[in-house]
């Protein structure tokens, strides 16, 4: 009995340990998030998504688009690239730094390897090796600027520019990480595909927008009906055998459209003290919330903000 007790007391013990590390002390962790400064920008991020995007979130769970599609970038290191922004006077001089900066360049021809800018000519690993190539160059009069840039096979296939971190789900509940890609990930399609006919066409008909695709399509989210005495400027425009009969129009239910409101708001592309990268010179940080912009160019803080955190 003393045995079969001590049993009980360990097994108790270690449940407990493992609930208070992996569901206990996360939640007192993000739970204390709150929203902050994206580099670069003195707005706060991320924002609440709007109306019909959040209404747009229920649609995409109920459909299980969770299941087949995540919304996390994976990113397996940064690096830092060495723009050229201006050449200067001397044009020789300037191409001979480079060569002797960045060999694989030293047979290029002067007038082509100065032309285009700002141009990367060279990579290093972070922003302490940068300061040495960017001096060799201002010594001859030319001007560079050193950019983070991250990288990884999600950040390749371009389904995202940074990865994503917890700052990035704050907006939502419940949060859509998703656990498989059978499909392509949606942290960034907002930015990736900005398009609303396409995101409607997709879902009515998605091997007619995508080769290949296994995607399933969503055409109970739509409705075939007469024309009235004009069409609606919302119909799908469809051809060949997706065409409707004459007449008739297909037009997106409110549930298709906010589902759309809810994918073209997915944009985690703010650079955040968790996730740097360096926007190219002049890009305007968007915000998850379309419409919603500011300037690169505003000093930021990245400082937690006093307000709390969007639901």
């Amino acid at each position: 009995m003393k045995s079969g007790a001590l049993v009980f007391l360990i097994a108790f013990m270690a449940l407990a340990a493992s609930w208070g590390g992996f569901v206990l002390a996360p939640q007192v962790q993000l739970s204390r998030s709150v929203q902050t400064n994206a580099l670069g920008s003195s707005d706060l991020y991320p924002l609440g998504r709007p109306g019909l995007a959040k209404q747009g979130l229920e649609v995409y769970r109920a459909n299980g688009c969770v299941y087949c599609h995540s919304q996390q970038i994976v990113q397996e290191r940064t690096i830092c690239e060495i723009l050229l922004t201006e050449a200067g006077t001397n044009a020789a001089a300037t191409a001979a730094a480079i060569a002797r900066l960045n060999s694989a360049l030293a047979k290029s021809d002067a007038k082509e390897l100065l032309a285009g800018l700002p141009k990367m000519i060279l990579q290093v690993a972070d922003m302490n090796a940068a300061d040495p190539p960017i001096k060799a160059l201002q010594a001859v009069g030319a001007k560079a600027e050193a950019r983070v840039a991250p990288q990884g096979a999600d950040i390749a296939r371009g389904w995202g520019k940074r990865r994503t971190v917890a700052q990035d789900y704050l907006a939502d509940y419940p949060v859509q990480l998703g656990t498989r890609r059978i499909g392509p990930d949606l942290a960034n399609v907002g930015l990736r595909l900005p398009d609303t006919d396409w995101h409607l066409r997709h879902l009515y008909a998605p091997q007619n927008e995508v080769q290949g695709s296994i995607m399933p399509p969503y055409r109970f989210l739509f409705e075939t009906r007469k024309v009235g005495r004009e069409a609606s400027p919302d119909a799908l425009k469809l051809s060949g055998k997706l065409a409707p009969a004459p007449g008739y129009e297909i037009v997106p239910k409110p549930e298709a459209t906010v589902l759309v409101a809810y994918l073209q708001s997915l944009r985690a592309d703010a650079p955040l003290f968790e996730a740097p990268l360096t926007p190219p010179p002049g890009t305007v940080i968007a915000t998850n919330a379309p419409g919603v912009s500011t300037n690169a160019a505003t000093t930021a803080t990245n400082a937690p903000a006093a307000t709390p955190s969007a639901k």
